[in-house]
């Protein structure tokens, strides 16, 4: 046998390695193929591969196994009892761009679906080798890094300090500051997932100069990333009024408020969200977002869209108005209660309704000017039916319930009273007739003390 014929059963060989990774790569687009392949053991085929002499054949054999993980936890699960990760994490180390992309597309597949999942990853000493990724010359490469390093971070704070332990947040922020918006989103994400599980946690990515970067990305024309700037920033400032106030130090306002009116309906809901997790903390910061225009501006973007987009805004409105009269009051001069009245009658979604029925209680209860502005609106008869209508949940009733308490116990405006004398069940009837006699009979309702007059204002 000449030797030609010889190598020709190598390329041979070659050939049909090549063709059987680049099919299963192919059919595992499908999730009509995924259990047929699982079926026929494609996990034990694809794994020798991975250390295939051929670099194109290894790349195509990572990039088939992530998306066979990609599919479900049990392909997912079975990439780790196959003993894979070791193999990935030492070839990422070793090997050139493309196959650091699909290695790492691997990991991230693997660990979105479970804190155990993640915790495997961890344990094979992927995060280091994940974060010097971060620091490779190609930007396809530090965004498959990041995009892995974020998702093993989402699950629970553990996986978030073992993230932070490795280095990884300086060059996330560095990575927000490169040209590519790709590269922008995905490490933008990132910070926004392990700055969530704690004040410790965003305080590592505040300390490493993230929110200076985050805030001068609000106005950027790419959506995608406005959204994940936005939940960024909101993740960091719903811990403590410290963090609140580094965020809006950073002159977010009042250019946050133009991301109410985007085109895209993420990046409003995550730019209300923002606002309410700074309203939330004080007084002075709900103040602040008040003489910006916030309350009025949020208004417009509750009225402007539907379902669960709406839902930050509407409690944005609630905390605000909880604070004090005259921040209620603020609410209530920028046309807030008819619009949180609208929302409490056209949204079918029980738990819209019941914040909103939760905002317009913290409007109301404040003092009689208060409880009228909610009463003209004819938003208590409203509530009254939720509260009694058996289709609606536990919480729905129970804040329903507790915005007419407190409204009721307020309100000394008799018209919009006067219906409950016939509609309302005895629990409710005995706050109305008490209205009346405080209108009525002036001289014989004895006042409570202050501190019996006190009202919960948590959400």
């Amino acid at each position: 046998m000449s030797q030609r014929q010889v190598l020709q059963v190598f390329e041979q060989y070659q050939k049909a390695r090549t063709q059987f990774v680049q099919m299963v790569a192919e059919l595992a687009t499908r999730p009509q193929n995924i259990e047929t392949l699982q079926n026929a053991g494609v996990m034990s085929l694809l794994r020798p591969l991975l250390l295939d002499v051929v670099p194109t054949i290894q790349q195509t054999a990572a990039l088939a196994l992530g998306r066979l993980a990609n599919y479900n936890d049990d392909l997912a699960e079975a990439v780790v009892k196959g003993d894979i990760l070791p193999q990935l994490v030492y070839s990422l180390a070793e090997q050139n761009r493309f196959y650091k992309k699909a290695a790492a597309f691997v990991l991230r597949a693997v660990g979105k679906h479970s804190p155990q999942l993640a915790q495997a990853i961890v344990d094979c000493g992927a995060l280091d080798t994940l974060v010097i990724c971060l620091e490779d010359f190609d930007p396809g490469v530090k965004e498959a890094a990041a995009w892995a390093l974020g998702y093993i971070a989402r699950h629970n704070a553990e996986l978030s300090q073992a993230v932070v332990d490795a280095g990884a947040v300086p060059l996330l922020v560095l990575c927000i500051q490169e040209p590519e918006i790709a590269l922008k989103r995905i490490a933008a994400s990132a910070l926004s997932d392990i700055s969530k599980h704690s004040p410790e946690l965003a305080q590592t990515v505040v300390d490493a100069g993230a929110i200076a970067h985050l805030a001068q990305m609000i106005l950027n024309p790419d959506s995608k990333l406005k959204r994940q700037v936005l939940s960024a920033l909101s993740q960091i400032a719903k811990h403590s009024v410290d963090l609140a106030e580094m965020v809006v130090e950073a002159e977010i306002f009042p250019v946050v408020l133009t991301c109410l009116k985007d085109k895209d309906e993420y990046v409003k809901k995550n730019a209300s969200t923002l606002i309410r997790e700074i309203a939330k903390h004080t007084p002075e910061l709900s103040q602040l977002i008040v003489n910006a225009g916030g309350v009025a501006a949020v208004i417009d973007c509750i009225g402007s869209c539907k379902g669960n987009i709406r839902l930050p805004g509407i409690m944005m409105l609630g905390y605000v108005a909880a604070h004090s009269e005259n921040l209620a009051m603020a609410v209530i001069i920028s046309k807030g209660v008819p619009q949180l009245s609208i929302c409490l009658s056209e949204e079918p979604e029980d738990h819209i309704k019941a914040a909103a029925a939760w905002a317009i209680g913290q409007i109301g209860r404040h003092t009689p000017e208060h409880a009228r502005a909610v009463a003209v609106t004819n938003t208590l008869p409203v509530l009254l039916s939720l509260y009694m209508s058996t289709e609606s949940s536990e919480d729905l009733q129970v804040k329903s319930k507790k915005a007419i308490k407190n409204i009721l116990q307020k309100c000394t405006y008799l018209p919009a009273l006067e219906p409950f004398l016939y509609d309302a069940p005895p629990n409710i009837l005995k706050h109305v007739v008490g209205q009346f006699s405080k209108v009525l009979f002036p001289w014989i309702f004895r006042y409570t003390s202050a501190e019996s007059g006190q009202l919960s204002t948590t959400y």
